[in-house]
């Protein structure tokens, strides 16, 4: 069996669970029930058949409305692992502290390519790291304090997560410096980024080797999957760039969260329209059970 679950924050109503449903008997999906998990925000509809058909189908109906379709067996996720900027934050960080060395548009021209998979990431970020040196190491900790802000939900999804007996892992393409203090304040069990390298109080223009890319992101949560002796369906990765798609390609739900399109086209399940607690609901866990919020 399946579950197609409707995500829209007091926007959803009885008449669109009953459509969705009708929807879904027209196409074959066979549905058999319908339920709220927070009434007027999210509800789930159970299947049997075709849930490509039926992810289809609901998306291209609903404005505004997050459609997450998925086997009911191993819905609720015991590994997490996400990426930061744009993801667990607000903002790309490179780009931030770019605009403390005057060149922000410069640089996040690079950024949104390389998010878009139009460039090499290791060495998009070569460059861009490259056009930052000799800028005063003060400006990481002037742009942390006064840029980086967390993303709506991101607390929560983190923490309910973890008081469910599940890991959590930040693994960004970004800078220590940041993901560290992120990863703490959020409640990830750990962070993985690059280290940006400084001399004489002053970036250098070069970053830490090896870089974290999307090998990188793959590879821990294959690896952390297994430590944990967890199945594949009892994972769930979240990203929004290009350099996430390998780790949300093989997570039991892989997630693309206000993603470029290119992630957003392959991915089982995307996030447009709600914050990250749309991730717990997509879980089947109900408001009244999150922490943080």
């Amino acid at each position: 069996m399946f579950t197609a679950t409707l995500i829209a924050a007091g926007r959803l109503s009885p008449q669109t669970l009953s459509d969705a449903r009708d929807r879904l008997a027209a196409t074959g999906c066979a549905p058999t029930t319908t339920g709220w998990l927070d009434e007027g925000d999210a509800a789930d509809i159970v299947f049997g058949f075709a849930p490509d058909v039926a992810r289809q189908t609901l998306e291209c109906t609903y404005d505004g409305v997050d459609v997450v379709v998925q086997p009911m067996a191993g819905r609720e996720k015991r590994l997490l692992v996400a990426d930061m900027d744009s993801t667990m934050i607000t903002v790309e960080c490179i780009d931030e502290l770019a605009d403390y060395a005057g060149i922000k548009p410069q640089i996040a021209a690079i950024t949104e390519a390389a998010m878009r998979g139009e460039l090499d990431f290791a060495a998009a970020l070569d460059a861009r790291v490259a056009l930052l040196k000799d800028l005063d190491a003060g400006a990481i900790d002037r742009c942390r304090n006064e840029r980086v802000r967390l993303m709506p939900g991101a607390v929560t999804l983190v923490r309910t997560m973890r008081a469910r007996g599940a890991t959590a892992i930040l693994v960004s393409g970004g800078f220590t410096a940041f993901a560290e203090p992120v990863a703490e304040e959020i409640g990830f069990h750990r962070a993985i980024a690059n280290r940006l390298e400084l001399a004489d109080g002053r970036l250098t223009g070069t970053v830490g080797k090896p870089i974290v890319d999307s090998s990188t992101k793959e590879r821990t949560l294959r690896e952390a999957r297994a430590e944990l002796l967890l199945a594949d369906d009892a994972t769930l990765a979240v990203g929004d760039g290009a350099n996430d798609l390998a780790m949300i390609n093989i997570a039991g739900l892989g997630v693309a969260y206000r993603a470029k399109p290119i992630v957003a086209q392959a991915a089982a399940a995307r996030i447009d329209h709600n914050d990250l607690t749309a991730l717990l609901w997509a879980q089947g866990i109900a408001r009244k059970d999150w922490l943080g919020a």
